[in-house]
């Protein structure tokens, strides 16, 4: 099993909520992460959020994670994005379908294979690129056959690792790796976890 320790946040939407962000990145900053990765919300409604969040991780002095989808923005802002990103240190991406919001069908729905080749395409090799699986099957796939393909295109498109979605059944992460590896996915799939209910950050 591939393993590894890093730590999630959302951004957060209060004062309070800042504050209390940089208490947390340095009790967690403690057990020595990988990363701390930052979500994105559906469609970007986070993006400020995102990349302040991201920018008071790197400023604590670690390595951050963003999160990214299309969502509703163009190939110009991506593209700006990236860089700024790039500019500022950040040197992994987790790139993600993301979702649309509601109310929001129009936007056109870029998947996680699309955004990873957008990303090569716009910066080469700098980033580190993970992406998500889903031992247990996305809810929107039409069969685990199909998951694996959809997985196995955003490998091929350059993504380098993977971030499993939270799962509850040890043998179905162990059975999605062995037929990640028969089709040829080398890549490491790291197992997600919830933290404990009592843990307190």
């Amino acid at each position: 099993m591939n393993c590894r320790l890093s730590f999630e946040f959302f951004p957060p939407k209060t004062d309070k909520g800042r504050d209390k962000l940089q208490h947390v990145i340095s009790d967690l900053g403690a057990y020595n992460p990988e990363f701390f990765s930052v979500t994105y919300g559906a469609g970007g409604s986070t993006r400020d959020g995102t990349q302040n969040t991201i920018t008071e991780v790197l400023n604590a002095g670690y390595q951050a994670a963003p999160h990214l989808s299309f969502g509703g923005d163009d190939e110009a802002a991506m593209e700006k994005m990236l860089n700024d990103y790039k500019d500022a240190g950040v040197k992994r991406i987790v790139a993600l379908r993301g979702d649309v919001p509601s109310g929001s069908g129009a936007v056109k729905l870029v998947y996680a294979n699309e955004l990873v080749e957008f990303i090569r395409k716009t910066t080469g090799d700098h980033f580190h690129i993970e992406v998500a699986a889903y031992p247990e099957i996305h809810p929107e796939s039409d069969s685990f056959t199909s998951d694996l393909d959809y997985f196995k295109a955003k490998i091929d498109a350059g993504a380098n690792s993977a971030i499993t979605q939270y799962f509850f059944n040890a043998d179905a992460y162990f059975y999605y790796v062995d037929q990640c590896q028969k089709l040829g996915v080398d890549a490491p799939i790291y197992p997600a976890s919830c933290p404990s209910p009592t843990m307190k950050v």
